[in-house]
């Protein structure tokens, strides 16, 4: 759809839009999240009745994306959607040995449970708390299992040659360990390598990195996260300053927290400017907890309360229950334990999988936890109040979508976190 294109909309609508989506740790090429958007937003189409179409970004473009084109409601709009790419640095952080990994989840594991944040994360949702311990209990048996089975194979060998020795009258005895050895060790560095080839069903090496991530530096971003969350900033600020009705920016999952702190540098940093576009961010299917909780989350802790009651941005917050790996409900500043008094953000509410989906989809994803935890960005049967891609392309800003909405009586606001400070 071309500019020519989109006709009049009524004042205070959107015709233009900049949307701004920040992917939570995954080291996939971000034309995976164009293609998600592309087949799920045809099937929403569908099933609403409305318009979407998606076409490539002008060539000579710095950042990876597309353009879609919508009508709905009658109102022709049109979006630019970047996806801002930290996958490099997610890749960075996977690449390391076995032994290494199992380094990873013994400091892991202290960390969290030596601070106290494990704990007290328990007290607000244990799905989320079980995905943290899911890689840990499933890297020991995966270790368990590779020694376990390079015992009995060495342990069978040994019988075998002694058994054949036995013919001519000879034994193994104390040499017994030259052929025990090599072959329990090697069976075992076998099994915990195909182990590690066969991630992609088990994910434990995949969740184990990703919560490493944050421990290693005990809820601190490292230099290099900083380093883009600072260009992630550059790109948005540049949008306020364009002809567009609204900036859009979408935190998912981890992507969530980087754009907490990207929005109130950007804030304090005076580029929301009054007179521009509406400034609207939208997370989905956070886990703030799993690092605000930490003890040297300063940053994302001051970042959490300084946003939280700023007039400049729009801040809806949209989990569900059923997704298992977020931290359903829970409003992310107060869990933190940094409310301000004057707090306005961000609006709680579910997108509700169990009543938006049809019964047959929902017992179909019911325990495909990691494809629940996309639904967010995926198409429902019956959306009630979300739906992705009439917020990312629709007429209606943000602010003005929820303006009546209420927040969902069961959101979880009770301060939960033993660390508080928001200085170092």
């Amino acid at each position: 759809m071309s500019d020519e294109d989109i006709t009049e909309v009524p004042t205070g609508s959107v015709r233009r839009r900049r949307v701004f989506y920040i992917p939570g740790y995954d080291p996939i090429h971000p034309r995976r999240y164009r293609e998600l958007y592309r087949k799920e937003g045809a099937d929403q189409a569908a099933l609403s009745g409305y318009d979407l179409a998606l076409s490539p970004k002008a060539k000579g473009s710095s950042t990876y994306g597309w353009r879609v084109g919508a009508t709905i409601g009658g109102q022709a709009v049109h979006a630019d959607v970047d996806v801002l790419i930290w996958s490099d640095i997610v890749r960075d952080s996977m690449e390391t040995s076995i032994a290494a990994t199992y380094g990873q989840l013994i400091r892991t594991a202290w960390t969290y449970i030596a601070s106290g944040a494990l704990r007290r994360l328990m007290w607000l949702r244990k799905g989320p708390v079980i995905a943290a311990l899911y890689p840990v209990g499933m890297l020991i048996l995966q270790l368990v299992l590779a020694l376990i089975g390079g015992a009995v194979l060495g342990g069978l060998a040994v019988r075998l040659v002694n058994a054949a020795l036995g013919l001519v009258g000879w034994s193994l005895g104390q040499w017994a360990g030259l052929v025990w050895w090599p072959l329990f060790l090697g069976f075992a560095v076998f099994a915990l390598r195909w182990f590690k080839r066969k991630d992609g069903k088990f994910f434990a090496y995949y969740l184990m990195h990703d919560y490493a991530f944050s421990a290693r530096w005990n809820g601190a971003n490292p230099p290099a996260l900083e380093g883009r969350m600072a260009e992630f900033g550059a790109a948005i600020g540049a949008a306020l300053q364009a002809d567009v009705d609204e900036v859009l920016v979408v935190g998912h999952s981890s992507g969530a927290h980087l754009a907490v702190s990207v929005l109130a540098d950007l804030i304090r940093a005076g580029h929301a400017p009054a007179r521009g576009p509406v400034l609207s961010f939208l997370s989905l299917g956070q886990v703030v907890p799993m690092l605000s909780f930490l003890p040297d989350a300063h940053r994302l802790r001051a970042d959490l309360a300084y946003l939280s009651a700023r007039p400049e941005v729009t801040w809806i917050d949209v989990t569900a229950p059923g997704d298992g790996c977020s931290f359903a409900l829970c409003d992310p500043v107060a869990v933190s334990g940094v409310a301000p008094v004057d707090q306005k953000w961000p609006l709680v509410f579910s997108a509700a999988f169990t009543q938006s989906l049809k019964p047959e989809t929902w017992k179909a994803l019911r325990w495909r936890f990691f494809r629940l935890h996309f639904q967010y960005l995926c198409a429902f049967d019956a959306p009630r109040d979300y739906d992705y891609f009439q917020i990312t392309a629709g007429p209606l800003t943000l602010s003005e979508r929820y303006a009546d909405r209420p927040p969902s009586r069961s959101r979880i606001d009770v301060p939960a976190s033993k660390y508080t400070s928001v200085a170092a």
